[in-house]
Order: structure tokens, then C-alpha cells, then sequence
């Protein structure tokens, strides 16, 4: 089987088991992740509340998880009812149950076990958001003094952003009052998604051990005059664009972020 990007995260990290920063990248590739949980029932609608299979190997109640079908088939070698979330849903809900969480567990070199507790530090740092300010730009420039690791971070995290925006440049700031940064300027941002791009930018920082407020974010339409000026001086980030609209299909459980289902 190909390797995932959990898989990948997952080497890294444990051939450098001192490198921070490889530790938080396999962190955040485990939230962005869309994994499969094994439940005791089928969630009969979306909405409703799901109840996991629950284990306890000995160090505190787990639920299992797995990053491929494939991978949940081979552990439980029968059909089982599953729900597939993403990472940061299924630790937001882990945290509020005491549970922890068991990754690929014995099918995969990314098998990983994470106590309650590090689910709770997970599920805290994935919610953490950005606050909102407002200020006027005085000035950009090209973008100098950031660290490769967190051009990397974001490139890989937009890359998950699919249909979110059109495009982003990374450029140097000043603002009226002469405070100097970086900023993350999104152009042509679909309605509504301003605040998962947001969200999206704060957690490549906060995974890749940048101080927080090393970068503003920053929402522009494609007409607007000053995407000139990001295009003539910014580091430039083209997001997936969606496919052809196809027919529509069955919504399964916990397939909307703004209606997870709940653990019974």
C-alpha cells in the first residue's frame, strides 16, 4: 500500500524523536486527516449521536481510528459500522469523553497511540483560532526573514484548502500606524470561508513552533487594486480549485463540519 501523509509524518518524527518540529507536523497532518472510526452502531441520519467502540489496552479507554478502509478492514477482518471525520472533529469530540485515540493500530508503520490527555492538548490546540483585528496596509514587500519550515506548512496546509480562496500571497506588512509583519493576503475567497482560512494559517504557525502574531491574514476580492501589488511582491500560493459539480449524493454522517455528530 501507498504510504499516507500520516505515514510519512509518522517516520519523520520517530527518526528524530528530539526534532519538535517534526512532532508537531505529524500532529497537524493527524488533524487535517480524514480518518475512520469504528462505532458499536450505525448512525441511522446525520445529526445523530454515534457510539464508538471502546478499548482499554491496559493505559486508559481508546477509540480506534484508522487513516484508509483498507486499514480498518485489516484490523477488524469483518464488516463493522464506521464514520468518517476529520482529525480535529473526531479529537474535539474525544476530549469531551475522556477518550484517547489509537491510530492504524498494528496495520500500519503510522500506528500511534495518544493518551486522553494528548487528545485534550490536540483538540485545544486545533480550536485555538486567531483574533480579529483590523488595520489599514500601508505597504507591502516581498516576504523576508520566514522560516522554510513554515513556507512548507502553509503550501501543505492550502493545499487542503480546496475551493476555500483562489489564491494567496505572503508578503512583508506595514500598517498606518508603522507596525511591520508578514501577511497572509487571501484573494477571491468563496463566502463563508473566511474563517476556516484563518483557522488554516494560525494552525501552520502554531504546528510549525512559530510564536503566534508572526503573520496576519488578510481577505481581498479579485478587483481590488491592491492584488496588483501582492501579485508584483508576494510569495504566491495557487489553492485546488473543486472539480465539475456532479450529481448530488447522500450526505453521510459527519459529513458536515458544521453539524458533527455526537458521542453517545
Amino acid at each position: 500500500m501507498t504510504e499516507t501523509p500520516l505515514d510519512i509524518a509518522h517516520n519523520a518524527m520517530s527518526a528524530a524523536p528530539d526534532d519538535d518540529a517534526l512532532r508537531l507536523r505529524f500532529f497537524e497532518r493527524l488533524g487535517d486527516a480524514e480518518l475512520f472510526l469504528l462505532l458499536e452502531d450505525e448512525a441511522e441520519a446525520e445529526g445523530d449521536a454515534v457510539t464508538p467502540q471502546v478499548f482499554d489496552p491496559g493505559s486508559g479507554s481508546i477509540v480506534l481510528v484508522f487513516d484508509r478502509p483498507e486499514r480498518m478492514s485489516s484490523f477488524v477482518e469483518a464488516e463493522v459500522p464506521y464514520v468518517a471525520l476529520s482529525g480535529r472533529v473526531i479529537a474535539g469530540l474525544l476530549a469531551e469523553q475522556d477518550l484517547g485515540l489509537g491510530l492504524n493500530m498494528g496495520v500500519a508503520p503510522s500506528s500511534f497511540l495518544l493518551d486522553a490527555d494528548g487528545v485534550k492538548w490536540l483538540a485545544q490546540t486545533l480550536g485555538h483560532g486567531p483574533d480579529e483585528v483590523e488595520a489599514q496596509l500601508a505597504e507591502v514587500a516581498p516576504p523576508t526573514g520566514l522560516p522554510d519550515v513554515l513556507i512548507s506548512a502553509l503550501d501543505t496546509k492550502l493545499a487542503t484548502a480546496t475551493g476555500l480562496a483562489q489564491l494567496a500571497y505572503l508578503v512583508s506588512s506595514t500598517d498606518t500606524s508603522g507596525a511591520r509583519g508578514h501577511l497572509l493576503a487571501f484573494v477571491g475567497a468563496a463566502p463563508g470561508a473566511e474563517p476556516a482560512l484563518a483557522r488554516a494559517a494560525s494552525e501552520a504557525l502554531t504546528f510549525s513552533g512559530i510564536e503566534a502574531g508572526a503573520m496576519d491574514v488578510a481577505f481581498f476580492d479579485a478587483g481590488e487594486p491592491i492584488t496588483e501589488r501582492l501579485a508584483r511582491v508576494g510569495l504566491r500560493f495557487d489553492l485546488p480549485q473543486p472539480a465539475p459539480a456532479r450529481s448530488p449524493e447522500v450526505i453521510a454522517p459527519g459529513s458536515d463540519p458544521d453539524r458533527p455528530p455526537k458521542l453517545r
